[in-house]
């Protein structure tokens, strides 16, 4: 009875200072995620895998139990054992990408995922991102190292080394999220602008330089020369299924369950959600649930003017800044706006390690977003 009253006061304490409309605005993205997982994989695995048709239903069902886990674990924690254990975390996750081109498990020509035979497949990079963000914040703010810029050539450093690991991989799309969050970052704390800009234009020039030059990245160069001709390409065979779905849903769609994208694009149910979402649902939905990222967004940044502290400050930016990058690249995709990059939506593709790397950022903002408490 005891340790049920313990618990108990626990969750209280935790529920009663928590921002209930941030929580609950999560908890409604990760359902309508569940829902569209729902209509979208529901064929493909009775057609293709010839298995249980809510097979990937009840696998996103699981990984999103285990996100709202997650999210309560790192809300509920003192906020100074947050920043200590997501830099333990940083570096172990920082490890596990140190081995992907080693022991990693190839898919269609890439190297991203570790698949081990006591944990599930995962991609390192999902699980760093957020400890990436903790990570260069305590550099920009730490009062141990008084030279400003020998805090931005740390974090530089820090964010070359995570750079070229992807590049290997290779993975273009997650390597300039990592340089955009960095970017956010830094010019944020305060960096003179013609540095940042500097610095900016030096990496853009790399990337492009592999991209041209590189053999291992004919893929990418590819994916652009196809992007811009519409005539040949496999990658633009799905962006132009992917535009095609959305126009012929209209506003309000074609009805749920008769969208055909989900059974002629691979990875619909990932890459190209929106596209699924809007052929079913139509573009009502789509605006509905970018309605619902820019309320939270604004909640977030709302919660943003009243911190005090520059450390704070820099993390609340630094993820909701990632999950707006996110989105914004799985969206451009989906409506022909980038190349193929393989980014998925934020709370609602299907997938384990792009759920668990939400579920973190989700589970930070709540701790850094909620009321102080004197433990």
């Amino acid at each position: 009875m005891k340790n049920n009253s313990l618990l108990y006061k626990f969750y209280y304490q935790w529920w009663k200072n928590i921002d209930k409309s941030i929580f609950l605005l999560i908890t409604l993205l990760f359902i309508i995620g569940l829902f569209f997982s729902l209509v979208s994989t529901s064929l493909i695995a009775s057609d293709k895998l010839d298995t249980n048709s809510y097979f990937f239903f009840f696998k996103h069902l699981i990984y999103i139990c285990i996100g709202i886990f997650i999210i309560f674990i790192f809300s509920s924690i003192n906020t100074n054992q947050l920043f200590k254990y997501s830099v333990i975390l940083f570096f172990i996750s920082l490890f596990s990408l140190f081995l992907v081109p080693i022991i990693g498990a190839e898919v269609k020509g890439s190297k991203r995922w570790i698949d081990l035979f006591f944990l599930p497949r995962f991609q390192p990079i999902e699980i760093l991102k957020p400890f990436l963000i903790i990570m260069l914040s305590t550099i920009l703010c730490s009062k141990k190292v008084s030279n400003l810029y020998l805090k931005y050539l740390i974090s530089i450093f820090i964010v070359s080394i995570i750079s070229l690991l992807l590049i290997m991989q290779p993975d273009i799309g997650q390597t300039l999220l990592v340089v955009f969050s960095w970017a956010v970052l830094i010019f944020t704390s305060g960096i003179n602008i013609f540095f940042l800009f500097a610095f900016s234009l030096f990496v853009l020039s790399l990337i492009i330089y592999l991209i041209i030059y590189v053999p291992k990245f004919d893929y990418i160069q590819s994916r652009i020369s196809s992007f811009f001709d519409r005539e040949t390409g496999t990658h633009n065979f799905q962006s132009d299924k992917a535009i095609e779905s959305i126009t012929s849903g209209g506003f309000f769609g074609k009805g749920i369950g008769e969208g055909t994208l989900k059974n002629r694009v691979p990875e619909a149910h990932t890459d190209y959600i929106i596209s699924v979402i809007s052929e079913e649902f139509g573009v009502v939905a789509i605006i509905l649930i970018l309605l619902l990222f820019l309320i939270f967004i604004y909640m977030v940044f709302k919660k943003i003017n009243f911190e005090k502290s520059e450390k704070v400050k820099l993390v609340l930016i630094g993820c909701i800044s990632l999950i707006l990058m996110q989105a914004t690249i799985h969206i451009g995709v989906n409506i022909r706006l980038f190349p193929t990059t393989g980014m998925t939506l934020p709370f609602l593709s299907y997938g384990g390690s792009s759920i668990v790397s939400i579920s973190i950022l989700s589970g930070i903002i709540l701790n850094l977003t909620k009321r102080k408490m004197n433990y």
